[in-house]
């Protein structure tokens, strides 16, 4: 849904210039000196992705976004550095840092969350084509660090993909950003305390959880939050299923395919894929999910409506859930359930075919019922990948309208 190479970025879901080289990190960065795991953040390896002029950049950009408000050149760089997974144990993931040419040493910062993913490398520090890499370039061109982090188990990270795990959505962003802060200080440069987050589609309730974990609960102590732009995000997770069992969103089948085995794996929801599949495709989906799959593959072997692919009897499981999958659900359902301090915008799409436009206002009315002032607005008559291409340029000057009340 959201790559020009019409890949499915479920749930809410030109060659690169310059030169590319290798440059690993000490074992230090892996362990202490007393054997002891790494913390969070901590850089394993740093790979440059990318070294463009801002003609270069516009260049990337043109045909898919817009780029007139390109400023600067970049240099990208491929990180895998230390995180946990949804259980809490240590593992590996990677993002995409990028940083502005543009001579300045104290840099603003900008998390950037993607949207949901099937195949490990359509993320932002594996294909250069990605909207992840492009949305990236574009916020680092406007003179902005960004850290846009692949989440668990996408990228070249350890493991499977956590999908919408809390937790580990939360590590990886949050240890991201630590990482981010290192690979500058190496580069001379600085980034600034106050972080601004967005995200779309999977990464507008990711930039919940980000947000309120900088600001609430002390997840960092060096940086802190400075805005929010969620863009087009399923942000009442148990509706959104429950539309996906009901056929009501284009390819239902596969969003609800891929958070069924994904939730699975962390929660256990069955107990054997018969429970859940119809006959015909229950030995096939779990493998198709294993992140090694692209889109096409699975579209090409999956129903796209639900009452193909599931039994009617786990359909009705999701329409009214109970026990764990109620329980997990929950804090999903509730991500923009707290008053955040800094500036907020939610932007969405009215002709959104995958997350209908009243999740926005879902989050919406949970933030002022907490008494936050969050400004709501409906890019246009744009599809779910239209919608981005509407929000970022607004992104932008939001952002620079807020990074001036710091």
């Amino acid at each position: 849904m959201t790559s020009r190479r019409t890949r499915i970025r479920i749930l809410a879901g030109a060659a690169v210039l310059g030169s590319v080289s290798a440059l690993v990190a000490p074992v230090s960065a892996v362990a202490d000196s007393h054997g002891e795991p790494a913390r969070g953040g901590a850089v394993v390896s740093v790979e440059q992705a990318a070294d463009l002029t801002a003609q270069e950049v516009a260049g990337e950009l043109r045909g898919t976004f817009d780029s007139s408000q390109v400023r600067y050149g970049v240099t990208a760089y491929r990180v895998t550095y230390r995180t946990t997974d949804s259980a809490g144990a240590p593992t590996t993931a990677s993002q995409l840092v990028v940083l502005p040419t543009n001579g300045t040493r104290y840099l603003s910062t900008v998390s950037w969350l993607h949207g949901t993913t099937v195949y490990r490398k359509d993320v932002a520090s594996e294909d250069p084509k990605s909207n992840d890499r492009l949305t990236a370039l574009l916020f680092a061109s406007t003179g902005r660090a960004v850290s846009a982090p692949d989440y668990v188990g996408l990228g070249s990270g350890e493991g499977f993909h956590p999908y919408g795990d809390p937790r580990a959505t939360v590590a990886a962003s949050v240890d991201g950003l630590r990482a981010a802060r290192t690979l500058a200080h190496r580069k001379g440069r600085e980034l600034k305390r106050k972080v601004q987050v967005s995200g779309f589609s999977q990464g507008g309730p990711a930039t919940m959880l980000v947000g309120r974990a900088l600001q609430q609960e002390g997840a960092d102590r060096y940086f802190r939050l400075g805005a929010l732009a969620p863009v087009s995000g399923p942000y009442d997770l148990s509706a959104f299923e429950a539309a996906a069992a009901d056929d009501k969103i284009e390819k239902s089948g596969i969003y609800l395919a891929y958070f069924v085995t994904a939730w699975n794996k962390m929660y256990g929801l069955y107990t054997s894929p018969g429970d859940v599949f119809n006959s015909h495709y229950a030995d096939k989906v779990e493998g198709l999910f294993d992140g090694y799959h692209t889109t096409e593959q699975i579209v090409d072997t999956l129903p796209a409506a639900s009452k193909d692919l599931f039994t009617e009897d786990f359909l009705n499981k999701i329409r009214e859930p109970g026990g764990v999958l109620k329980d997990k659900l929950r804090p999903m359902d509730h991500t923009c359930d707290w008053r955040p301090n800094v500036p907020v915008e939610i932007f969405h799409g009215r002709g959104d075919k995958d997350v209908d436009f009243s999740h926005a206002t879902y989050c919406a009315d949970q933030l002022v019922r907490n008494g936050a002032a969050p400004r709501l607005t409906d890019v246009g008559d744009h599809d779910h990948s239209g919608s981005l291409r509407q929000a970022l340029p607004r992104i932008v000057r939001f952002f620079d309208e807020s990074a001036k009340t710091d």
